[in-house]
């Protein structure tokens, strides 16, 4: 354990679930003050925040703010203005063999949660969960990615310095460290990361039949089709894979391109790539780099030199690998084996879209789908056949930024779903309740069981 922790995890874990068992953190008013004292930690902390990130990625303030910070800010935001009526008892019908009586429904907070966050996003991905957590009335342990270390130092200092133990602590560290802290007992555990450690996540919890939401990736494939504005497809396509060194988890990790343009796409990506990132996107403060060497000489083993069309540059002093675009792909290839997670854009031409959605539906289903074209038939037969996360038409990865759409995987992508009110849900308990009224007492359930209450019994269920 880190020297920084004055708590060991067990030690940590049962100051917070006494600290819940208060019931504190259940009152409403008291999560809405402290999700904007989180804000105005975060505020009040940006540039410690901006050197960190910049220091694991060379990621701009600007895209620190884009991509990591405002998406924070924004749950933060939406969960203050809307948690009095997510709070809310609701009301339910109540069937014609329960009346007199009536039913309603309580959102309650599960007790003690732990996200275990990613290093790509190393904020957004810590810290958006925790404020669907705390906002439903949770208490939070934060473990972030020991991979970008920066990042996580900063948060482990903001945190732990303004907020109690009890309720809110940063934990660092690598793998030692989270496998101690899984084997304790939490009432809810969030992982966002690769599908490998998921399924180690999800062994752990089970011992404790504790619930998880494991948000993992998959390769994300982006159809283009000959009615689409090549132009824009081009542009948002290449914001989309190169954003943040293409380690997004929804990025379009390939293209499936209709016969016949795909000459024209290259043409236009290569025009876009100069356009975003310069002709020398090394120089580009839009360019992030690697996170580290493991992870580049990864990348660099997919690229099939062969097929380079675009790019291929790479400076391991650097951890700098050029957007590259590969061409004449086959999903035989070693790049089509395992999720990118890096600047790599490979094309596969296809003619037969039957045969291409074959192609994805024998593989693990993918965390994100995009379909570029101006065809409605071929959107809903593409959406219709193919089972996925989520995903856009006629752009790629800002469906993220919509909080009314929540954001999750299904199979090997993921399990649960968060973001906006589905995040909220994902850290509550609905507790149902019926109240039945003492006026009256009806026989009907009671012996003895003859034929006439049989047949009322039948009216007033089925």
């Amino acid at each position: 354990m880190e020297t920084k922790n004055r708590l060991s995890y067990s030690e940590l874990v049962k100051s917070q679930l006494a600290y819940f068992n208060t019931n504190v953190t259940k009152d409403v008013n008291f999560r809405i003050k402290q999700l904007k004292k989180f804000s105005s930690v975060l505020k009040a902390n940006e540039k410690l925040l901006d050197e960190a990130i910049y220091k694991d990625f060379k990621k701009s303030s600007f895209e620190n703010y884009l991509t990591e910070l405002s998406l924070v800010y924004h749950e933060i935001n939406l969960a203050v203005k809307n948690l009095k009526k997510w709070s809310k008892k609701k009301k339910v019908a109540t069937s014609m063999a329960m009346i007199p009586g009536s039913s309603y429904i309580i959102p309650e907070p599960l007790g003690v949660t732990l996200t275990i966050g990613a290093w790509n996003y190393p904020f957004q991905l810590s810290l958006a969960p925790v404020v669907a957590a705390l906002a439903a009335g949770n208490t939070a342990i934060i473990k972030p990615s020991e991979l970008a270390l920066n990042s996580s130092n900063a948060m482990a200092k903001i945190i732990n310095e303004n907020f109690a133990d009890e309720y809110l602590h940063v934990v660092e560290g690598g793998v030692k460290e989270t496998t101690e802290l899984l084997k304790q007992k939490f009432d809810k555990i969030f992982y966002t990361g690769s599908v490998g450690v998921g399924k180690i996540i999800m062994r752990a919890a089970s011992e404790h039949l504790t619930p998880v939401t494991l948000e993992l990736g998959g390769k994300s494939p982006a159809f283009v089709f000959n009615d689409t504005k090549l132009k824009i497809a081009a542009k948002r396509l290449v914001w989309a894979k190169f954003l943040n060194g293409g380690q997004t988890c929804v990025a379009p990790d390939y293209l499936l391109v209709e016969k016949g343009i795909k000459q024209k796409l290259i043409s236009e990506i290569e025009k876009q790539i100069i356009e975003i990132l310069g002709t020398n996107p090394k120089d580009s403060e839009a360019f992030v780099r690697i996170i580290n060497p493991r992870h580049y000489n990864r990348i660099l083993q997919l690229i099939d030199t062969k097929k380079i069309c675009l790019g291929g540059e790479s400076d391991e002093a650097d951890l700098y690998i050029a957007p590259t675009v590969m061409d004449n792909v086959t999903f035989d290839d070693k790049v089509m084996e395992e999720e990118i997670f890096g600047p790599i854009l490979p094309i596969i031409e296809f003619d037969d879209l039957d045969w291409a959605i074959s192609m994805v539906k024998n593989r693990p289903k993918p965390l994100a789908l995009y379909v570029f074209t101006s065809s409605s038939k071929k959107v809903d037969k593409i959406f219709h056949e193919i089972s996925f996360g989520g995903g856009a038409v006629n752009d790629a990865v800002v469906q993220l930024a919509n909080s009314n759409l929540p954001f999750g995987g299904v199979g090997n992508s993921g399990m649960g779903n968060y973001h906006g009110k589905a995040g909220f849900d994902t850290f509550s308990h609905t507790k149902s309740i019926y109240n039945h009224s003492t006026l009256i007492e009806l026989p009907v359930k009671y012996t003895p069981y003859t034929n006439w209450k049989k047949q009322l019994l039948q009216k007033m269920i089925e």
